[in-house]
């Protein structure tokens, strides 16, 4: 694992790690890990001068970069920071067109070596962090609908990651954490 910290993460909220109790995975839905890194650098709270943010990045040959330590609170889904892990998977999802009606399909599966990586993380994980005990994708956790940007007549999900591709059985048989809303 590379720790490659975002250049503001010391204005991130501080919390104790032994409060963490849920893991959000995520799909970057952009090209790659670089384009995934200059968004993330993005500064979009200017009062707090933070951006959007996960804890962990995977990428698609399995390598993990840890950008927030467990130790702050990073910004990855709305209302459910606070006791959360964000890890961001590599694959484009829908992009470049995000809420584009015509374009909500998902199209590239995960890597093996990704999702193998995936699984090791979450196992670690929840041997160091005794109040971890669920999982969920973004799209169990902001359900917003949203106005395509192609026809405003057409509500679209917001957040669909870490969308249809993502191989729920074979990481939850893995790992010992609950499917969130499955308890």
């Amino acid at each position: 694992m590379i720790e490659n910290p975002l250049p503001y993460v010391d204005r991130l909220q501080s919390r104790n790690p032994e409060t963490i109790a849920r893991v959000v995975i995520h799909a970057t839905e952009l090209p790659d890990l670089k384009t995934a890194r200059e968004d993330g650098e993005r500064i979009l709270y200017p009062k707090s001068g933070t951006g959007n943010s996960g804890h962990f990045y995977i990428d698609r040959d399995g390598r993990i970069e840890q950008w927030v330590p467990l130790g702050r609170v990073a910004h990855h889904v709305r209302d459910h920071n606070a006791d959360a892990i964000g890890i961001e998977l590599v694959n484009q999802g829908r992009w470049p067109d995000w809420f584009d009606s015509r374009h909500q399909n998902w199209k590239e599966p995960y890597p093996a070596a990704q999702i193998q990586a995936l699984i090791e993380l979450l196992g670690q994980l929840e041997r160091k962090m005794p109040a971890l005990s669920e999982i969920a994708g973004h799209d169990q956790l902001d359900h917003d609908r949203i106005e395509a940007s192609d026809n405003p007549d057409v509500l679209i999900r917001r957040k669909t990651d870490p969308g249809p591709e993502f191989p729920w059985t074979k990481v939850l048989s893995a790992i010992g954490l609950q499917r969130y809303g499955e308890r």
